[in-house]
């Protein structure tokens, strides 16, 4: 079994047409010191003649650092790097270093996800800051800015009249300075950036680094410094008809169930190739029945 599974995830033709790649890392193990047990996955973002992106693990290699990621793609064919057009990962300066060595010419795509996540942390952090200056501890069941820490993550456009009546309490309540306020404002112009067309979206982006790397509040210019250092990364989310490091995320899924069910694992070689057997577009072996006439 383990022979014939080897043979299948090592032959030339598996990486054949794949023009776009996913990269993200994850620990196979969770004992040791922290940070160790991390390996950095490859992903196939290939979109089919439908625009449907079918995710396939590609390979599973120990580490995560930008190495890692250029050491894989310099072992790789002409052929393979010549085809790959769009590569997409989260904001990480490692991949990013190695995308760019490696694959000079592509599109690098940072994940709009993380990048919501990104000012989600944002509008969080100044609610804490805002709790401990106007009240001297955190946030507690009773206490306005504490009441609303759901409400601030949720987009404008699902919220209820209701909700919004008791945010806005809430935020008159326990918002003197107005902080959370604007910072729930510029997380809704973080969001909004995905929701829009091209060029409304492309509008939003030069907007958002024109203004919140000279906010006041720090932790909305710590963000608009953030977003400015990716900022070409995240407008070719525009040319590249949305591409998201999501299907990575995805056969992360697939990885994660697989761990799972094997109660984890000690030994990287079998690691990784059961999940290039599970996640990788490889069907169990199986021995076909033999018709008898």
């Amino acid at each position: 079994m383990k022979a014939e599974a080897e043979r299948r995830t090592s032959t030339s033709g598996r990486l054949a047409g794949v023009d776009a790649l996913g990269v993200d890392e994850h620990a196979w193990v969770h004992t040791g010191f922290p940070g160790s047990g991390m390996v950095t996955g490859i992903i196939n973002h290939t979109r089919d003649t439908n625009g449907v992106v079918h995710a396939r693990l590609l390979d599973l290699i120990e580490c995560r650092s930008g190495k890692t990621y250029a050491d894989w793609l310099k072992a790789q064919t002409p052929e393979f790097r010549a085809g790959i057009k769009v590569p997409t990962l989260d904001p990480f300066r490692g991949y990013a270093n190695a995308i760019r060595d490696e694959l000079p010419d592509d599109i690098q795509v940072v994940d709009a996800f993380h990048v919501v996540k990104l000012a989600s942390a944002m509008i969080d952090d100044v609610r804490r800051r805002v709790q401990q200056d106007t009240l001297g501890h955190r946030g507690r069941k009773g206490d306005p800015l504490f009441q609303i820490r759901r409400s601030l993550q949720i987009g404008a456009e699902h919220l209820s009249e209701k909700q919004i009546a008791r945010l806005n309490a809430k935020l008159e309540a326990g918002d003197p300075n107005h902080e959370v306020t604007l910072a729930w404002q510029c997380y809704q112009q973080v969001r909004a950036i995905y929701h829009a067309a091209p060029e409304r979206g492309r509008e939003l982006v030069t907007k958002a680094l024109a203004a919140f790397p000279s906010c006041p509040i720090p932790e909305i210019a710590r963000l608009g410094r953030t977003l400015k250092s990716w900022r070409q990364e995240i407008l070719a989310y525009f040319k590249t008809q949305g591409a998201s490091n999501g299907p990575t995320e995805a056969v992360n899924g697939i990885i994660e169930t697989t761990r799972r069910i094997a109660l984890g694992y000690r030994n990287f070689s079998n690691y990784r190739l059961r999940n290039l057997r599970s996640a990788g577009g490889h069907r169990p072996y199986r021995i076909k029945p033999t018709n008898h006439a």
